[in-house]
């Protein structure tokens, strides 16, 4: 049995991803996804994940959830502090650098454990022509010389870098509108993953899309896009994912998440085993 005076292990997922969701939902015994009880790795967890509060109507994970922002690294190192956070995993998007760089400085500060969930990025394939880029400033350079109806993919929040485009149409798909600075040549494509390479093929015909611009996202829910493009002989600009900050280890899965959880907090996990 657990010792009954150590509270539960306070496990925060800065999560919105669908890896984040799939984490909570192994680690919270009961929920969809989870194991089964007799296998269950951790019922004396408490699993906490934190949305940013970006998307109106969020799928939620199992577990409990606190919506917004931290304030900053100072902000999020109070909260773990505060809230007696025992490890920290951040399972956010891959391009949330900015989080990634907070979380870091605030597990450092509040000396708890931290790890990254990152899912792995994808990788071009024969027949594929792809340009690859760093940001979405050189990927709105590239476009001019590539083609005139885009099919932008890299989400709502990063319009403004591609404003100043007079000429070439866009096609823009997000999960919710929009809103300026944005291209002046926009039709906007309300929609969330997955997406199948049917309809992503239908999708460059109607549009007749000439150039596709996607995050290296890695998600397989947003993938078919690509088949698409290649059997369509369509150029894809991919701008590259940020790196993880240094010495943090790295989650490739769920699974690997919780095997690392397991491998810290091994005597949690077998007083649970021995109900």
């Amino acid at each position: 049995m657990p010792d009954a005076a150590r509270p539960p292990r306070h496990v925060l997922i800065l999560g919105g991803t669908t890896e984040a969701r799939r984490l909570a939902a192994a680690l919270v015994p009961g929920a969809a996804g989870s194991p089964e009880p007799a296998q269950a790795p951790e019922p004396v967890l408490r699993v906490t994940t934190s949305l940013a509060g970006r998307v109106a109507a969020p799928r939620l994970p199992a577990g409990e959830v606190r919506i917004g922002g931290f304030g900053g690294p100072e902000g999020l190192a109070r909260w773990l502090r505060e809230h007696a956070v025992d490890a920290l995993i951040d399972a956010t998007h891959p391009f949330a650098d900015t989080i990634s760089h907070n979380a870091a400085l605030a597990a450092a500060t509040a000396h708890v454990p931290l790890l990254v969930l990152r899912r792995p990025g994808w990788v071009p394939g024969p027949g594929d022509n792809w340009h690859q880029v760093t940001s979405l400033d050189e990927a709105a350079a590239a476009l001019p010389a590539l083609g005139s109806r885009i099919f932008l993919t890299t989400g709502r929040m990063g319009l403004a870098h591609f404003a100043h485009l007079t000429d070439p149409w866009f096609l823009v798909r997000s999960v919710d509108a929009p809103e300026p600075p944005h291209p002046p040549r926009m039709e906007v494509l309300l929609d969330r993953g997955p997406f199948t390479v049917e309809g992503e093929r239908a999708l460059l015909r109607a549009h007749r899309i000439d150039v596709l611009v996607t995050k290296d996202s890695g998600a397989a829910a947003t993938a078919a896009k690509l088949t698409a493009a290649r059997e369509a002989g369509i150029p894809v600009v991919v701008v590259r994912r940020p790196p993880v900050p240094d010495g943090v280890p790295v989650a490739a899965n769920p699974a690997e998440a919780v095997n690392w959880l397991r491998a810290r907090y091994r005597s949690a996990f077998n007083a649970a085993g021995s109900h």
